[in-house]
């Protein structure tokens, strides 16, 4: 079982789909997916479909979309004597588990490299940082369950999801930065900071990339366009922290890439 939660969803068996056209099942299955190798209870299967309007006749349509699961399953193991629907779609005491091989769920297999190269880059080793975070972030092919739709239990998860992404490129661009490759990452980070406007953490990247490639002023620029996005959509200031990095690029401070803004 191939299974792609980073993007469109997928899963495969053998190479045939298990994904359902309907929508409800196949919020069963993200969630299920998402959640491989662990039991997810019939509670938060019911109130991801259901929301707080979950019907009397919950309990047996949730039971229809597993067999419809199970189904599709079935189907796609054409006949494997070794092999059950139901050794898949597991049911257990008052849920479901999906079982999946591990390095199958693509979800799974960012936060693995993400973790790891979370750890290198603590560790002070950026180029093993770079490359495990490059690796992670790869695997992204669009928004989380783009095709999905999403309920209270599935927007939660796509969130951190996207949290997590968000972080592993902006600890991978750190990385890159302190391996002194800032000509290489001004125009990601240039296109980064044009379509995060509030955030200051791609701007604080940016400012040091275009400051230590001789770009001081457009660094000054960088700035001042998150400055005005701020106050005029949250009528705040930019923090302590990218003020002082504001300073120092006015000051010509050469020694700014061993100080990095730790703004957000």
């Amino acid at each position: 079982m191939e299974i792609q939660i980073l993007g469109s969803l997928a899963a495969q068996e053998r190479g045939v789909s298990v994904v359902p056209s309907a929508a409800k099942p196949r919020q069963l299955l993200a969630l299920l997916a998402l959640h491989a190798d662990r039991v997810v209870s019939v509670p938060t299967l019911m109130e991801e479909i259901w929301g707080e309007c979950i019907p009397r006749s919950a309990s047996t349509t949730l039971q229809t979309y597993i067999l419809q699961l199970r189904r599709r399953l079935t189907v796609a193991l054409d006949g494997d004597p070794l092999r059950d629907a139901k050794d898949i779609l597991v049911t257990r005491f008052g849920g479901y588990l999906f079982q999946v091989e591990p390095g199958r769920v693509d979800a799974h297999e960012f936060e693995r490299l993400a973790a790891a190269g979370g750890t290198a880059f603590e560790l002070g080793d950026h180029r093993a940082a770079s490359d495990l975070l490059r690796r992670a972030l790869a695997l992204w092919q669009g928004p989380a369950l783009v095709d999905v739709p999403t309920g209270t239990v599935l927007e939660l998860e796509v969130l951190r999801l996207n949290e997590e992404r968000t972080t592993a490129l902006e600890r991978r661009i750190e990385a890159d930065l302190r391996l002194g490759r800032h000509a290489e990452v001004v125009p990601e980070l240039r296109v980064l900071a044009a379509r995060n406007p509030l955030h200051e953490g791609f701007c604080a990247q940016l400012m040091r990339a275009l400051h230590r490639t001789g770009g001081s002023w457009r660094a000054l620029e960088a700035y001042q366009r998150l400055r005005d996005s701020l106050v005029h959509e949250l009528g705040l200031e930019p923090s302590a922290a990218l003020q002082d990095l504001h300073h120092a690029v006015l000051s010509g401070d050469v020694d700014l890439a061993l100080h990095p803004a730790t703004a957000d």
